[in-house]
């Protein structure tokens, strides 16, 4: 039997919330609404680039997001001696570049195991609360801000990559 990315749901939230309260609800709706998008699709369809000659595909947006949120939560702000999640000698791209279809339950999961770990990293911390980025102070308020910018540009890729896989649209 072919795994296939499982149903999600995205979570309605609040517009009147308090600061952190929004960021949060943004970000886990967008993180959301990637898995979203391939909701249904077989390993080998989160893994095929439709649009060449382009790197992306679904499995390489779940890849590079599960770099990201690693990055930024876990070794950039809190400091966890994490591993990357592709070592460095594979190229900056390996999450684009080296998809594997007999992977992507394992990456799919791997990405909802890093949102624990991320929200686990800030949870208790303050949105003021400073850390530093290449040499540049920086906040936690910030790493939601571009968290929630970077999966929205990515979901934008998913909505292309499923509408030339299927023809599936919207939502």
């Amino acid at each position: 039997m072919t795994w296939r990315a499982p149903v999600v749901e995205r979570p309605d939230g609040s517009l009147t919330a308090p600061e952190r309260e929004l960021l949060q609800g943004y970000l886990q709706f967008y993180r959301r609404t990637l898995l979203f998008k391939c909701t249904g699709l077989t390993a080998e369809q989160l893994a095929e680039r439709p649009s060449p000659p382009s790197n992306l595909s679904l499995l390489g947006l779940i890849r590079h997001l599960t770099k990201v949120e690693r990055i930024w939560f876990r070794i950039h702000f809190a400091e966890v001696p994490a591993e990357p999640v592709f070592p460095l000698e594979l190229g900056k791209d390996a999450d684009f570049d080296l998809v594997d279809a007999a992977d992507a339950q394992e990456a799919y999961e791997g990405l909802i195991a890093e949102w624990k770990l991320s929200d686990d990293a800030a949870a208790g911390h303050s949105l003021d609360e400073r850390f530093t980025f290449k040499g540049i102070d920086s906040t936690l308020r910030m790493i939601y801000i571009h968290l929630i910018g970077e999966y929205s540009r990515h979901c934008g890729h998913a909505d292309l990559l499923r509408e030339q896989l299927d023809g599936t649209t919207g939502a």
